[in-house]
């Protein structure tokens, strides 16, 4: 038995226990995806039901499953805030029943440490070792919580993979723990179509063998994944470690060894995927998770040679600005790590920020290259930063370019249907004479 053992009967609870030690006016939180115990909130949810808490706050990253501080029901109880929104967040938020926390993904941890009073830090981690840690697995922003938090609690589960190089809580740190062996929430491999298909060939012809790639949260990102595995020599530097990176590990398209520092090491601060993925990075040193503000810095991101990042967006306009974030002033998500990533990957020597998109939107009836962005629109990467944007037409290079430039390229890879309209409003703005 592990000297730690007392220590962990010690502080074990049933999950009613752990529930019944939250006081109202906690605000709580938690680290990104499958880091978030769901278990846990929803018996803290079950006692602001029954009117025995109230004035909860839970800050959370992608609420991946349902999460009783977006339930409208009890709004006036408990308020979730997002970082970076999933589908309930996204609900809750559009219908007023959830608030924002604009950020770049890069500084929440030092928002955390400056400016966010904690009561209670909670995440699910994997079984205690015999030196009386538990891995987080996801290391974004869990070290900086779990420091400035007055309370640590934990939902512990044999599925949580153990990663190296994350952030690890040891039991002499854990307020309460509890036991709960329940599969983690997956998400299905990306199905590759068409259109990410053509934009995904446009894509790579543009990645040169070496190069460090980093993959955004969608489906084309996902689908330029799979086609990668015609590369060599591919370097793995990113926010989110996907299954399609996984499978350019296992196939020897990417190994990391020209990579200036993690030599033969993949870089990413939190992983959301597929059970296989979850083995995959199970105690594997290949793998290093590290917090956010180290892996989304840009000037660490810059000393990647031909660092490659490849993001997604709702619209763009002949500015070049890029909105990823909404569709009009209609909360979809938040900034996340694309500007970190478009900043690193320009200031990379021979790097190339891509932000790929289908070229409309609502069953073929909407362009998602406009004159403007929609009124309320919320810029993601500014016109400075943007370098390349991509749909099934071709690529746009923006960096360095005029607006009449930027204008006429957009105008050339939109849909062909709305190419005339385009160049209209392009006139009526004087863009284009």
């Amino acid at each position: 038995m592990s000297k730690f053992e007392p220590q962990y009967q010690e502080k074990q609870q049933t999950i009613e226990q752990l529930a019944n030690m939250v006081q109202s006016g906690w605000n709580m939180c938690s680290d990104i995806g499958i880091s978030i115990p769901f278990a846990m909130y929803d018996a803290i949810g079950r006692r602001v039901q029954r009117s025995e808490i109230k004035d909860i706050t839970m800050q959370n990253f992608l609420d991946i499953d349902t999460m009783p501080c977006f339930d409208h029901t009890l709004t006036d109880k408990i308020r979730g805030v997002s970082w970076f929104s999933g589908a309930q967040g996204r609900k809750a938020i559009n219908t007023g029943n959830a608030d924002v926390m604009p950020n770049y993904f890069r500084d929440a941890p030092s928002l955390f440490r400056d400016f966010i009073d904690i009561d209670a830090y909670c995440a699910v981690v994997s079984p205690m070792d015999k030196h009386g840690y538990f891995s987080t697995c996801n290391a974004a922003t869990g070290f900086a919580q779990s420091r400035k938090a007055k309370r640590i609690f934990l939902e512990v589960n044999k599925n949580m993979p153990r990663s190296a190089y994350t952030s690890f809580i040891h039991i002499s740190q854990v307020t309460a723990l509890f036991e709960n062996h329940i599969p983690l929430v997956t998400s299905a491999p990306a199905v590759e179509d068409e259109v990410g298909t053509r934009i995904g060939n446009y894509i790579i012809e543009e990645i040169p063998n070496g190069a460090t790639i980093q993959l955004g949260i969608g489906n084309i990102p996902d689908t330029v994944g799979q086609l990668l595995k015609s590369k060599r020599n591919l370097g793995i530097h990113t926010e989110l470690f996907t299954d399609s990176m996984m499978e350019l590990l296992e196939c020897g398209a990417a190994d990391n060894t020209l990579k200036p520092i993690h030599e033969g090491r993949s870089v990413a601060t939190f992983v959301f995927g597929t059970k296989k993925l979850y083995d995959f990075i199970d105690d594997n040193p290949g793998i290093e998770m590290h917090t956010v503000d180290y892996v989304n810095n840009p000037a660490i991101i810059a000393q990647h040679p031909n660092m490659m990042s490849i993001n997604s967006a709702v619209e763009v306009d002949f500015m070049g600005q890029v909105c990823a974030e909404s569709i009009g002033s209609r909360h979809v998500s938040g900034t996340g790590g694309q500007v970190d990533f478009v900043r690193g990957a320009v200031q990379s020597h021979g790097g190339k920020s891509f932000i790929a998109f289908s070229a409309t939107a609502s069953g073929g009836t909407i362009s998602r290259i406009s004159s403007v962005l929609k009124s309320g629109a919320v810029v993601t990467t500014s016109k400075n930063d943007v370098d390349i944007i991509v749909t099934e037409y071709g690529i746009a290079k923006l960096r360095g370019k005029s607006v009449y430039q930027r204008a006429k390229a957009l105008i050339a890879i939109a849909h062909p249907q709305f190419r005339d309209e385009l160049t209209f409003q392009a006139r009526k703005l004087n863009i284009i004479v």
